[in-house]
């Protein structure tokens, strides 16, 4: 009797398996279409593609399941389907800065930091710029009362030249530094302020980095569009010359489309470098940090052009925001 209940254990544990193939696969599909095929998906598409990396796990169970399940066709589908998350969490398409960079290097550590309506911790920002030695600042969601805070705590003696954009919202910017910095105007048809500088790198030849402090506006309800469109201005901010810095709250990850076009250059533009994932660490998330009971993701980003090589990229709490401080050291190859 025992050895006869053997065979019917085995195939109710198939049958079951097969069951439950379906609903964790499932999901992968879905999303793995989204992120797969370069269409301009609905907003609940475009937010779902952004977590991506978590789906490597259920991908896993559902292979397991399809080879418990003695199943040939799940097989295939798991097979496929964790395949593709292999292959998205390793990209063959992450940058690494230009080889053929030339020219004296310029040192400079970068720092950026959504500060949630101005919400954010001043004295946790300046610390964490003076541990870090940053010599230059992007803010978004900067508020006049944040602006305030910064300089109580003492950020006006590290960095004493500052481009500031204060809205109440979260539609400010600024850019701090430690160098001289000169605006250049703003990123043209955004919902919100992105300032553009010049910095002076102070080589003795009048190099500069220029410098755009960004914030797309979040994919979320009808604004999606306007999503796209912030991240086709920012861009256009690459001028096709000389060494450039995106730094901000981007609201996308590596995984959308549209973020890693920007990369690409495409429209006769050069291709550009995410500093994240030129370094291994593009899955470090850098929201939510708090509230929010969501996988972590990286949105925020420093993206620099191909004449700059990076190094030391760090991910840093700030209290009082939902976002990570993101910070790096770049070298500036100046001709």
């Amino acid at each position: 009797m025992a050895a006869s209940a053997a065979p019917g254990t085995g195939r109710r544990t198939a049958r079951i398996c097969r069951w439950l193939f379906v609903p964790v696969a499932a999901p992968v599909a879905l999303v793995s279409t989204f992120r797969a095929l370069p269409v301009e998906w609905p907003v609940l598409a475009v937010q779902l593609v952004a977590f991506t990396p978590w789906l490597a796990a259920p991908a896993a169970a559902a292979t397991l399941l399809a080879f418990l399940g003695r199943s040939r066709p799940q097989q295939v589908l798991a097979a496929v389907l964790l395949g593709c998350q292999v292959f998205w969490l390793f990209p063959l398409d992450a940058r690494e800065p230009a080889a053929e960079a030339a020219g004296t290097p310029v040192s400079l550590v970068a720092m950026t930091i959504n500060a949630e309506v101005g919400r954010a911790d001043a004295d946790g920002i300046v610390a964490l710029v003076r541990g870090r030695h940053v010599e230059l600042l992007a803010v978004e969601e900067f508020t006049p009362e944040l602006e305030g805070r910064l300089t109580a705590a003492g950020l006006d003696a590290l960095l004493p030249y500052r481009i500031s954009h204060a809205r109440d919202g979260a539609g400010g910017s600024a850019i701090y530094s430690a160098r001289n910095l000169t605006a250049s105007g703003v990123i043209p048809d955004t919902r919100f302020s992105m300032p553009v500088a010049r910095l002076d790198l102070g080589d003795g030849n009048g190099a500069a980095l220029r410098v755009v402090a960004v914030h797309a506006l979040a994919p979320a309800g009808d604004a999606v569009d306007q999503w796209r469109s912030d991240l086709d201005s920012v861009a256009g901010a690459d001028n096709g010359s000389g060494p450039l810095l995106l730094a901000g709250d981007f609201n996308a990850t590596y995984d959308h489309r549209e973020f890693r076009a920007l990369l690409a250059g495409t429209g006769g533009r050069r291709a550009l470098v995410d500093v994240a994932a030129s370094q291994g660490s593009r899955l470090v998330p850098t929201w939510p940090m708090r509230d929010y009971r969501l996988p972590g993701i990286a949105l925020d980003h420093l993206v620099t052009s191909p004449d700059i090589s990076s190094s030391g990229y760090s991910v840093h709490r700030i209290e009082g925001t939902d976002h990570a401080a993101v910070v790096a050291a770049l070298q500036i190859h100046v001709p």
